[in-house]
């Protein structure tokens, strides 16, 4: 079971990992003047391009984590820890790639009710 949940959270970790980018990026490519002529059909290709890399990671996971498959989470658990992955991707990311974008407290202690969030969803 535990090498199912571990699986499970690392293909959603990959998965969100793509989603960020194909939800982002073209914003940072667009301020690096990269893909600022493109017309925005192009920019939207490109993302879902970016998403379906992501789609090959997400359906897995879900697959192989939810418990009326073998896996160890209901489905409710599996939506809970990907929103609290996506939270801390989306971190990472706007932190590296949008240094001039800060996170506040108020982002903080959101971030901290998603993590309240998860730990309330896996109580019985």
């Amino acid at each position: 079971m535990l090498n199912k949940g571990l699986t499970t959270i690392a293909l959603l970790l990959v998965s969100n990992i793509f989603m960020t980018l194909a939800w982002y990026a073209h914003l940072k490519l667009q301020s690096a003047k990269l893909i600022s002529s493109w017309p925005l059909y192009t920019v939207v290709l490109f993302s879902w391009g970016i998403a379906l890399l992501e789609y090959s990671f997400m359906v897995p996971a879900n697959r192989i984590g939810f418990i009326e498959n073998g896996g160890p989470f209901t489905l409710v658990q599996l939506k809970i820890i990907q929103e609290v992955i996506t939270l801390g991707v989306f971190c990472v990311f706007s932190l590296l790639a949008f240094q001039n974008q800060a996170l506040g407290w108020n982002h903080a202690a959101a971030f901290v009710c998603l993590v309240l969030a998860v730990f309330f969803v896996f109580m019985k």
